[in-house]
């Protein structure tokens, strides 16, 4: 079993990252690391292949700091790892990035592919069903447990009225909420074990992909800090359920 888990380097994942004059994020230079969130879906990954006598690759994109977050998924147990850098992909966007991990999973067959549910430094929460879409696989979002059934996959995910419980063929993507594994930590011999492992730094043209495909069609125009919010209203118990009802209707909620 081939398993594919796409991970991502995020500067400054536990503070605020810097933004630069052209309103994108500081990546060069930046102390940043793996996206927290993206260690459970390569947990999971991980356990997949360990039960299943599999391999898992892990791919990403970015500036060539990066590597260390493809470093820390081989460290953790990944079998290989493939980093796309390349000048023209600063600033992309998520369709941009989309066609970027897709060309990358795409050179070979593979039977999962595992993201997590959203970055913690863009929130578009996209890219990954878009990948499913331009591979032409089924895509299975907010997965809390996971596992192999009839040569397909049966998901239980997370919705905003409860559970369920979703099967679908492989080849397949799934994205992993927080919480649903718990991610190792790395050991020593994990760490020595991680430099003598296949590691491929990949550019669009090795990707036969030209530039103006993954040109950036959204752009930030301006950033503003978020207003403070208003303190609030104390009420008093002679003033009542009255008065409470009158600030919920001042709020429009009733």
């Amino acid at each position: 079993m081939h398993i594919v888990v796409f991970v991502k380097f995020v500067p400054e994942p536990q503070g605020t990252p810097t933004l630069g004059p052209d309103h994108l994020l500081v990546r060069e230079g930046a102390d940043g690391a793996l996206d927290p969130g993206d260690e459970f879906g390569l947990e999971l990954g991980l356990r997949l292949a360990e039960s299943n006598e599999g391999d898992v690759t892990a791919i990403s994109m970015g500036p060539e700091d990066a590597t260390a977050a493809v470093r820390r998924a081989l460290a953790m147990g990944a079998d290989g790892g493939v980093l796309v850098t390349d000048p023209a992909l600063r600033g992309a966007d998520a369709l941009g990035t989309a066609r970027v991990l897709a060309a990358a999973a795409g050179r070979a067959p593979f039977d999962l592919a595992i993201a997590g549910v959203e970055s913690t430094d863009g929130y578009t929460g996209t890219v990954p069903v878009t990948v499913a879409e331009l591979l032409g696989i089924p895509s299975v979002t907010a997965v809390r447990e996971l596992e192999l059934a009839g040569g397909g996959i049966r998901a239980g995910r997370q919705t905003e009225t409860g559970a369920e419980v979703v099967e679908a063929p492989l080849p397949a993507l799934v994205t992993v909420t927080a919480g649903a594994t718990e991610p190792r930590y790395p050991s020593l011999k994990g760490i020595m074990a991680a430099k003598g492992k296949p590691f491929e730094t990949l550019s669009l043209s090795d990707l036969g992909l030209e530039p103006r495909i993954v040109a950036p069609e959204q752009h930030v125009i301006a950033v503003a800090d978020v207003p403070p919010k208003p303190a609030g209203k104390v009420v008093s118990a002679d003033e009542g359920v009255a008065r409470i009802l009158e600030l919920l209707a001042d709020a429009k909620v009733l």
